[in-house]
């Protein structure tokens, strides 16, 4: 008998067996009832009394029992259609003594309308594991190819084309580059065009996951190895991305202490959880990324130079946008249909004078600043030409007319060796920029003074008082 069952008194057991929510039946190696509880009965339409010592197979319609209580070959969650439903059978021989006695049973659900109950919920919850199932493939799989790298600049040119050649490589790769350049572009993509690129890739900004989260969201942890861990642990994302690719974007801002335990996965090709034993072995190839000066950081021991030396075996550096200003009008275009769709727009363009003005930008944000540029330029656009009155203020500032000299010829201003004067002081200079500011935007909104307002980024109080100070109806 199980341990602690004999504490039991002897008379609670049947009323404990009746109670279960489970129909329950037991029968000898012939098939014979030998017992049957209420709950059975009841959803039988029997009684106990009727039951017992009858062959089960007069009792239940579509029962195994008796074929268990022969072959002793147990059955689990067996479907088991009775009075038109489809119930969920478990069915287990007894064995005494090595000989086959009899066989107990087990149907869920009391009632059809439970057991349709439950099976809405599991189908409920079946759907939801495929959606995030289906999510979580498409997350762990790379997004973009080679061919998404735009541009024909040849520093651009010559990078991609090294990335391309080192993709191949199980080697770690070093991506050195300003923010917003691509980094993550490149990472994809060198993940895509290598023998990995079926399996999983997992992205990583170590800047971004607090100091005290990083090693569990790395490593991973086992069952109880802190207050609040998830039962049964927890995978971290080296296990997650074993035989693919992990990309550790700003490595730079990784704290020191995690740096020694990423030397040691590179090392020793294995990691292991918070709180556990055991070491896992992973196959991880490291795709590295940061817009810091990593041998500045470790001059500063600021960064290990050890595990400075195991990242950078095939360094990558990717151009500013400020280096590559010929690829502007391409990545423009590109940029522009990405955001069609994000808008169900369709045929937008920039004008001449928009193309122009984003060349002579010097672009600190890069390629990230110039897809935010153009997406607000897109919620303010009427027709389906982006023109100079749609960019940010700070891009239409550029203007060199804002270099008013009263009653000069601009077209000398260059060449004329002495200043032409008189000149407007500061605040007339400025408040001629602004007057003017203020009637390109409402030409622009035919008069609509809020939708003036909104384009100059101002609040509608500060507009309308600027108009009364300019003479401006």
């Amino acid at each position: 008998m199980y341990q602690g069952f004999e504490k039991i008194p002897q008379n609670w057991h049947e009323q404990m067996i009746h109670l279960l929510a489970e129909r329950i039946i037991v029968v000898d190696d012939n098939g014979i009832i030998l017992y049957i509880n209420e709950a059975y009965c009841q959803f039988l339409g029997t009684t106990i009394k009727d039951a017992i010592n009858r062959p089960v197979q007069d009792v239940i319609e579509n029962t195994r029992m008796h074929i268990v209580a022969k072959t002793g070959q147990k059955e689990l969650a067996a479907l088991h259609p009775i009075n038109g439903s489809e119930m969920i059978a478990n069915r287990f021989p007894i064995i005494e003594d090595g000989k086959i006695v009899g066989a107990v049973g087990t149907v869920m659900f009391r009632s059809p309308e439970e057991w349709r109950m439950y099976r809405t919920k599991i189908q409920g919850l079946v759907e939801e594991l495929k959606y995030y199932k289906t999510k979580l493939e498409k997350e762990l799989k790379s997004k973009y190819q080679f061919k998404d790298l735009i541009g024909k600049s040849s520093t651009f040119l010559a990078t991609k084309k090294l990335a391309e050649r080192i993709s191949g490589s199980n080697s770690s790769v070093l991506l050195i580059g300003d923010s917003g350049t691509g980094k993550e572009l490149f990472a994809h993509a060198i993940h895509n065009s290598s023998m990995r690129a079926s399996l999983p890739f997992v992205a990583i900004n170590c800047a971004s996951i607090p100091e005290h989260l990083l090693e569990s969201e790395l490593f991973g942890y086992d069952d109880g190895a802190f207050t609040g861990a998830k039962k049964g642990g927890k995978k971290g994302q080296f296990e997650i991305a074993n035989n693919g690719s992990i990309f550790l974007d700003e490595i730079g801002d990784m704290p020191l202490s995690m740096q020694s335990k990423l030397l040691r996965v590179l090392q020793e090709k294995e990691i292991q959880r918070i709180g556990g034993q055991k070491s896992i072995a992973v196959d991880v190839r490291i795709i590295a990324a940061t817009h810091r000066d990593l041998e500045k950081l470790v001059e500063e021991g600021k960064f290990r130079q050890d595990l400075y030396y195991r990242l950078n075996v095939i360094k990558i550096e990717i151009p500013p946008l400020r280096e590559r200003k010929e690829d502007i009008p391409l990545i423009s275009q590109s940029l522009l249909k990405k955001l069609e769709g994000k808008f169900y727009r369709k045929g937008i363009e920039l004008s001449t004078v928009v193309e122009e003005r984003l060349m002579e930008h010097s672009w600190p944000g890069n390629i990230r600043e110039l897809e935010n540029v153009l997406e607000r330029s897109i919620n303010i656009l009427d027709g389906k030409t982006i023109e100079m009155v749609h960019l940010p203020l700070y891009l239409r500032d550029m203007e060199p007319e804002t270099n008013f000299v009263k009653g000069a010829n601009t077209q000398n201003l260059e060449t004329t060796p002495k200043p032409l004067l008189p000149i407007f002081s500061l605040k007339e200079t400025l408040a001629h920029a602004e007057k003017k500011a203020i009637l390109n935007a409402l030409e622009v909104t035919n008069g609509n003074k809020q939708e003036a307002a909104k384009l100059l980024e101002i609040g509608k109080t500060s507009f309308y008082e600027k108009c009364k100070l300019y003479s401006i109806k």
